[in-house]
């Protein structure tokens, strides 16, 4: 980004955004670096595979609860600004739904418990991790984001992260106490969503309107490609782990999902706090100069690829070091399949600004197309690969996919790009 096409206004607002959120995501990426070599010596690989496996079924729930609402809804704030009413409904609206859906996720989950015995023989782990869907669902993370007020999120989940890792030295002890771990999880974010509501309350002056069934309805329509997206995106992106648990067993899950959380880092740190910091106000920039804010696109992203090219190899050679730093122990098996991720950190890197910038063109269509596609090719990819390679399937899967998406947003955007140029 460079001063002819960005204001220092501009640069200011997305400057403190990304300092908040860099922040968050520190305090986030540091703490499981401290918690997990002490968490796994002391647990054991094979309950830390099945909390993430428990984990990684509880995710579906938080996608439903979200429904698209972090990207949708937040540009929607982006663009009413300061209008007291039109917030306070939009607001209203947007909990009603979450919490609708929330209260839909707690039932589907306890008949999956009642009705499948592989889930109902640890039914305690899942209702344990289920507060985190609750703590999601309370925590108003696109309204703040909406608003341009990142420093907020921060605070409350840098707090939320230190006392956890707090709580898991002070009363994991043995194996015995891994029941803990989920419980405490969702606890403390069940307390940062009340929070976060209390600060939206208090600092914005919203005030909770009942809703009419039309204006619920509409959101709904508003939020629903950016869903199904979200939904597309996460059937070959969450459905990973739960794939290798539910074909290999908690050890090899436990493995597969340490190198995944290890990839995650590599590639959202620092990314992903610019790219939500700069969303909302691209958002702006495109609702007054559709060409500036291609031109601002293609830079960022120019920016975030080049990163990538430079980091990845390091992280490649380093990924023993790595594994033992976060883990205690280089275990052989989470090295090998990092190094297969790092190919999809780099697709996803060098495409994760352009599929974004669909939605701020308003091109929701494209975007769930763009990610339909690669849930229809990409999960049965996982099954296939998983059953023939084991753990390592789901990392050959996830770069056979990623580089399809890049491939296939690439050309899309480019040809968008072209057209609103020559408006």
């Amino acid at each position: 980004m460079t001063a002819k096409i960005v204001t220092h206004k501009e640069r200011k607002i997305v400057l403190g955004n990304f300092i908040s959120l860099t922040t968050l995501q520190s305090i986030s990426y540091i703490l499981p670096i401290v918690v997990l070599p002490y968490l796994i010596r002391v647990i054991g690989i094979e309950k830390f595979g099945l909390i993430a496996f428990a984990q990684s079924l509880v995710q579906y729930f938080m996608i439903l609860t979200d429904y698209g609402f972090s990207l949708s809804a937040t540009r929607t704030i982006a663009l009413i600004e300061e209008h007291k009413k039109k917030i306070s409904a939009l607001f209203s609206t947007v909990m009603t739904v979450k919490l609708i859906f929330a209260a839909i996720s707690l039932l589907a989950l306890c008949a999956i418990l009642y009705l499948v015995p592989r889930f109902r023989d640890n039914w305690i782990v899942y209702i344990l991790c289920f507060g985190t869907v609750v703590g999601s669902t309370l925590f108003p993370v696109w309204f703040f984001q909406g608003k341009e007020k990142m420093s907020y999120i921060a605070v409350v989940n840098v707090i939320s992260g230190i006392t956890y890792a707090i709580c898991i030295f002070i009363f994991i002890k043995g194996p015995e106490d891994y029941l803990l771990v989920p419980l405490l999880g969702s606890l403390l974010s069940i307390i940062s969503g009340i929070l976060g509501l209390y600060i939206a309350f208090k600092k914005f002056r919203l005030e909770f309107i009942l809703q009419k069934y039309a204006d619920i309805k509409k959101e709904l329509k508003t939020g629903w490609d950016i869903f199904i997206s979200i939904l597309a995106v996460n059937a070959y992106t969450t459905s990973r782990v739960f794939a290798v648990g539910l074909l290999t067993n908690n050890v090899l899950t436990g493995y597969y999902s340490l190198a995944e959380k290890i990839a995650n880092i590599i590639q959202t740190f620092p990314m992903d706090s610019f790219t939500r910091a700069v969303y909302p106000r691209i958002s702006n920039v495109f609702a007054k100069n559709k060409q500036r804010a291609v031109a601002i696109m293609y830079q960022i992203q120019d920016g975030i690829t080049l990163g990538f090219v430079i980091s990845l190899p390091i992280a490649f050679f380093l990924a023993p070091w790595i594994i033992s730093l976060a883990c205690g122990v280089a275990y052989k098996e989470v090295v090998f399949a990092l190094r297969l991720l790092l190919a999809a950190v780099f697709f996803v890197g060098a495409n994760n600004f352009k599929v974004q910038f669909l939605l701020v063109c308003g091109k929701q269509d494209l975007y769930a197309k763009i990610h339909i596609a690669a849930a229809l090719t990409g999960l049965p990819l996982i099954f296939i690969l998983i059953n023939q390679f084991s753990y390592v399937g789901a990392a050959l899967a996830t770069v056979f996919t990623e580089a399809g998406v890049f491939i296939l947003t690439s050309l899309i955007v480019e040809k968008l790009a072209k057209k609103i140029s020559r408006k």
